[in-house]
């Protein structure tokens, strides 16, 4: 892994990939042989948040170049399923036409069986900004849980009209 700090800018490069960001000015940037250490000025309350998050944004850099990061959906329902066709991701997903999703650049999408998506890449962001989008196109519904949904999300199930009215019904007699 190679590490550059010029300017405020920080530039990590890995196996993976390559990431860059640019430090705000209130937040020192310090590189050594084994780590990278972040610095704030003043220790106002704002500033030790920004502090925190960029020493949280940095790992992520870092890990997203070495390791990588990835999400996992899965799809529920019937004759709702994915798969791909070329580079592109083509969902059926209960609508009159499929759906075809071009991914961005350094997005890996892989369908492993027609109802999971495996998205992979280096930029945390990015992966997580993917994944919402395809979850997007039919997000779980309370009723069934008909959708496409993160792998172990949890649905809260609300009961239908049947189980509203056998429960009014039960109420009058």
């Amino acid at each position: 892994m190679k590490v550059e700090n010029k300017d405020g800018a920080i530039r990590i490069s890995g196996p993976k990939g390559e990431l860059s960001a640019v430090v705000p000015s209130s937040i020192g940037v310090e590189v050594t042989a084994s780590e990278i250490i972040l610095k704030r000025s003043k220790d106002e309350k704002a500033l030790r948040a920004l502090h925190g998050t960029w020493r949280a944004l940095v790992n992520n850099m870092v890990k997203g170049v070495t390791e990588g990061f990835q999400r996992k959906l899965e799809i529920v329902g019937v004759g709702y399923k994915a798969e791909l066709k070329g580079k592109k991701l083509q969902l059926a997903l209960g609508y009159s036409h499929p759906i075809l999703f071009v991914p961005p650049v350094n997005i890996k999408i892989e369908v492993p069986q027609p109802t999971s998506i495996v998205i992979s890449g280096f930029d945390k962001q990015l992966v997580g900004q993917v994944a919402a989008k395809i979850r997007s196109f039919r997000p779980p519904e309370p009723y069934k849980g008909k959708g496409v949904k993160y792998e172990g999300e949890y649905i809260r199930r609300k009961a239908g009209k049947a189980a509203a009215a056998a429960g009014a019904a039960g109420a009058k007699a």
